[in-house]
């Protein structure tokens, strides 16, 4: 039973040595691939733009690094049963080398044959030795390949720390720079709101002092009576009268807003909701509208205004700000209505 032990024993040590040279080798070949890869990211990772992909890559390193640690462990464990094995096995046929030479010298049994099993055991503890001593030399690489694997561990994290930290310092300045932008956007509003209450200040002053002509809101309304003919958007002579006025309150107040402030001055058209019958000239509201806010567009920038400053909509009936179906409520929903704001 000693030597069937001693056979199944030599067959398990012969499959070990190849299978802890693969390991090895393959273990080297990833070892190199990941200080590349680890360098690569590193050097990625001081870079602000793209953090979120460089922590999740770091990451992703340190968990495959502990994964491949632990398998080096397991090789190790394994590397250090197989070395238990063959110690015992090496003690189990020293103890049976000494049996036999007690044996040899009380002259029991073969000499020969007692012989012959002494050159044997010899042979094949030599044997033994030489591989424990081989598996010895190959847990010794395995310890220096994990002290190796730790030390990339470390680099990984003190760079994840150190890509983290860089984060938190991107964060704060977003975080100063959005309140800092929150109180200059309000600052503009203020400013832009000072220059629309001195505009409307303006017309007051300049317009005629009409029903039909009046401030609604952040908005300068005009009623369509008075610019232009039933379902037409040619400008009579009165509206040109009254668009001349307006045209040189925007010409002047242009020369006080800063170059810095992007304004513009909004010309929206709206008409009752009374269906076009579709045979003249425009097919509904829609056109109606939008043609009336473009004739009042090209009357200001033919005086001067800037085209760049101005800006025409059409709105149909859709917007009305008088409800019912009164004469009286449709009159105030046929208008034009002027807004002075930012781009």
């Amino acid at each position: 039973m000693a030597l069937g032990r001693n056979r199944r024993a030599q067959r398990h040590i012969d499959y070990w040595p190849g299978f802890v040279d693969a390991l090895s080798t393959l273990l080297l070949a990833i070892m190199f691939l990941l200080t590349v890869f680890v360098l690569a990211q590193f050097i990625l990772s001081r870079e602000i733009s793209g953090k979120d992909e460089v922590l999740n890559r770091l990451n992703s390193q340190i968990a495959e690094l502990t994964q491949l640690l632990a398998l080096e462990k397991s090789g190790k464990q394994d590397l250090e049963d197989t070395l238990a094995t063959l110690q015992s096995s090496l003690a189990s046929s020293e103890t049976e080398r000494s049996r036999l030479q007690q044996l040899l010298a009380a002259g029991t049994g073969t000499s020969a044959a007692a012989t012959a099993r002494i050159g044997e055991l010899t042979a094949r503890l030599d044997n033994e030795m030489q591989v424990s001593t081989r598996a010895m030399s190959q847990i010794d690489l395995l310890n220096q390949q994990i002290a190796a694997l730790r030390a990339q561990i470390a680099a990984v994290e003190e760079a994840l720390q150190v890509s983290e930290a860089k984060d938190q310092a991107s964060q704060t300045k977003i975080a100063d720079l959005g309140r800092r932008l929150n109180v200059a956007l309000a600052q503009r509003v203020q400013e832009l709101n000072r220059y629309r209450s001195d505009f409307f200040g303006r017309l007051r002053e300049i317009l005629s002092d009409r029903e039909n002509i009046r401030i609604v809101g952040d908005r300068f309304v005009f009623q369509s009576e008075v610019l232009f003919p039933s379902g037409g958007n040619e400008l009579n002579p009165a509206g040109q009268v009254e668009m001349e006025k307006l045209a040189n309150a925007i010409l002047d107040l242009a020369k006080e807003i800063p170059a810095e402030i992007n304004w513009v001055l909004r010309v929206d058209g709206h008409t009752d909701n009374v269906a076009l019958s579709g045979a003249g000239r425009y097919a509904d509201n829609w056109e109606l509208s939008s043609a009336r806010a473009i004739s009042v567009v090209k009357f200001l920038i033919s005086k001067g205004v800037p085209a760049d400053r101005l800006v025409a909509a059409g709105f149909g009936e859709f917007q009305p700000i008088a409800e019912g179906d009164t004469p009286e409520a449709r009159s105030q929903n046929r208008r034009i209505e002027l807004k002075l704001t930012e781009r």
